[in-house]
C-alpha cells in the first residue's frame, strides 16, 4: 500500500502570483508604522530608571543623589576629635647595629663595586651614590658600636682608601 504524494509528479510548482501595486503599498505602510514605534519612550532619559526597573525594586524610592544623613557640627567644640596617625611600616625589619653592619660587610653588590673601583673603573652616578651611602652607613654603625680600625697604619691606609672612594675613585 503506497501512499500518494500530495504533489503530482512531473508537474512544476505553481507560478508565484505577483503582487499588485496596491498590495505592495499596503505592506510598505505596515512596515513604516512598525518602524515608527521603535526606540525609547518619550522622556526615557529623565524617567528611564524607574520605568526600566519596573516592579523589580519598587521598595527603593531613595534618590541616590542625596548624600549622607550624618549630622555635622557647625560650631567650634571644646573636644575636637584627634585623628590618630599610625606609623607606616618600614620595608625591612629593624636590625641591631651589629646585624646591619654584618649584612653590609657581606653585601655582594658592594664588594663587586668596590673591586671595580680598586681596579680603576669609573662607576655611574647612581652606583657611586649608592656606594657612598653604604660606606657612610658602615662608618656610622662602626662609630655607634665603638669599633675602631685594628692598626694605626691600616687606619691611615683605609682612611685614604675611603677618602679616595668617596671622592669618586680618582
Amino acid at each position: 500500500m503506497k501512499q500518494q504524494n500530495s504533489a503530482p509528479q512531473g508537474k512544476k510548482p505553481a507560478k508565484v502570483r505577483r503582487k499588485s501595486r496596491e498590495e505592495i503599498d499596503q505592506e510598505a505602510r505596515e512596515r513604516k508604522r512598525q518602524k515608527k514605534h521603535r526606540g525609547h519612550a518619550a522622556g526615557s532619559r529623565a524617567n528611564g530608571e524607574s520605568q526600566a526597573q519596573g516592579g523589580k525594586s519598587s521598595g527603593q524610592g531613595k534618590d541616590p543623589r542625596i548624600g549622607s544623613k550624618k549630622p555635622i557640627q557647625l560650631g567650634v567644640t571644646d573636644a575636637a576629635p584627634v585623628a590618630k596617625q599610625h606609623k607606616p611600616k618600614s620595608e625591612k625589619p629593624m636590625l641591631t647595629p651589629q646585624a646591619e653592619l654584618d649584612m653590609l660587610e657581606n653585601d655582594e653588590r658592594l664588594d663587586a663595586l668596590l673591586e671595580r673601583l680598586e681596579a680603576g673603573e669609573t662607576l655611574s652616578k647612581e652606583e657611586q651614590s649608592w656606594v657612598d651611602a653604604k660606606l657612610d652607613r658602615i662608618d656610622a654603625l662602626m662609630a655607634e658600636l665603638g669599633i675602631a680600625w685594628e692598626d694605626d697604619e691600616e687606619e691611615e691606609e683605609k682612611a685614604d682608601d675611603l677618602m679616595r672612594l668617596l671622592k669618586g675613585g680618582n
